[in-house]
């Protein structure tokens, strides 16, 4: 229900950070679902199922190996791998320090290398080092450094 309630009742554009989310969403009628976590190879043959049973079954990468993996894993009939580029912006979780002469170059790969394979959609940072946060201010300062970080990056 709050799922529902937070797409306005479209079924679209829900992240996820388990598999067993997407499946239980996807079961519920969602279709353009985002897995927020850089792709494991051991997860691979479960995201290629989502990928193709959904609309659309949106990735996270965040190193060359990750897009190797993608492209040496094609889905078939015509789908492509819907990629959001991870860039860690100071949570140290997962993702690529945009400040990384690597983040660029991979950034352009995704984009150029195989379109009709693997699509850039964007660059994705998530604020987790705003979990040990104790007020508003130190929120609202890690929100602004990501931003920074993520447009400084993106015009690049």
């Amino acid at each position: 229900e709050g799922a529902e309630l937070a797409t306005g009742g479209t079924r679209r554009g829900i992240v996820v950070s388990t598999l067993a989310e997407a499946r239980f969403f996807a079961a519920g009628g969602f279709d353009d679902i985002l897995y927020a976590f850089p792709v494991p190879r051991w997860r691979l043959a479960e995201c290629s199922e989502l990928a193709q049973r959904l609309q659309e079954f949106q990735v996270l990468l965040d190193s060359p190996q990750g897009l190797e993996m993608l492209l040496q894993n094609p889905l078939p009939g015509g789908k492509r791998w819907l990629v959001w580029l991870k860039l860690d912006c100071g949570n140290g979780r997962a993702g690529i320090r945009p400040t990384d002469p690597e983040a660029l170059a991979l950034a352009r790969s995704i984009a150029q290398g195989s379109p009709e394979l693997v699509t850039l959609v964007g660059v994705y940072a998530h604020c987790g080092n705003t979990y040990g946060c104790r007020d508003i201010p130190a929120i609202q300062a890690i929100a602004r450094d990501t931003t920074a970080a993520v447009l400084e990056f993106v015009a690049a």
